[in-house]
């Protein structure tokens, strides 16, 4: 194979990976307290580099693959999004970019979300998913006069977060955390975060993945042409 292919089918997949990340933002475009994901791309030098670091020796398929671009990482945009009146009392905003709600999911797990589309189920506060939205002692709250003050809320930052589906995270170090014990100017009631989405800027990154998806694929047609004509051509000497 031509190496100048390597590091073409490279980009596309990486393309492919930005398609998907961005539609699911657009998707998610409506979610009350969604944080939009990105990817960040680089190429193979860095992973040569450390294997010679660790006194490896690259091998000639190393060095080959040295230039394929690769997705470093992923992350959140943690900017907060646009808090809307709602007139619901049981909708509540968070003040701060970096503070969660504590809800328990289905499986018994405590994660954490910015969504506080909360509703009455059985007595009990739950989201909009119908997990029970938790105390400062992890307990499950009951809808009774006053319960807006006993609504969990904690602060870390996203880098000690793991996103669990598109809108619940897990913490990494739990002791990396503030636990608030009531929510004195930490909530607007009757209000709602909305999605940080813009949708804007989302389409131009997909149309900027469509664009350079194609210009890849258009380049490796162009060297299958490239390398048909000169099998032909050295085909033809050789008779």
């Amino acid at each position: 194979m031509n190496q100048g292919t390597y590091p073409l089918a490279g980009s596309m997949v990486n393309q492919i990976n930005r398609l998907d990340q961005i539609s699911n933002n657009l998707a998610n475009i409506n979610t009350n307290g969604f944080k939009q994901e990105g990817l960040t791309e680089t190429t193979f030098n860095y992973y040569l580099e450390r294997m010679q670091n660790e006194g490896k020796t690259p091998t000639k398929a190393n060095i080959v693959m040295n230039n394929v671009p690769k997705i470093d990482s992923k992350f959140i945009n943690s900017e907060m999004g646009p808090i809307a009146p709602t007139g619901n009392a049981l909708d509540f905003a968070l003040q701060q970019g970096d503070t969660f709600f504590k809800v328990q999911n289905a499986n018994g797990d405590i994660v954490y979300t910015r969504d506080g589309a909360f509703k009455i189920q059985d007595g009990f506060l739950v989201d909009s998913n119908g997990n029970n939205v938790l105390n400062p002692d992890n307990e499950p709250i009951v809808a009774e006069d006053g319960f807006e003050q006993n609504i969990g809320v904690i602060q870390t930052p996203y880098s000690n977060l793991n996103k669990i589906g598109d809108n619940t995270y897990q913490m990494v170090n739990a002791n990396d955390r503030i636990i608030f014990e009531n929510t004195d100017g930490l909530l607007v009631q009757g209000s709602i975060e909305k999605s940080n989405v813009n949708s804007v800027t989302s389409m131009v990154q997909l149309i900027d993945a469509h664009r350079r998806f194609e210009q890849s694929q258009k380049a490796m047609s162009s060297i299958d042409e490239i390398n048909s004509k000169i099998i032909d051509k050295i085909g033809n000497n050789t008779r």
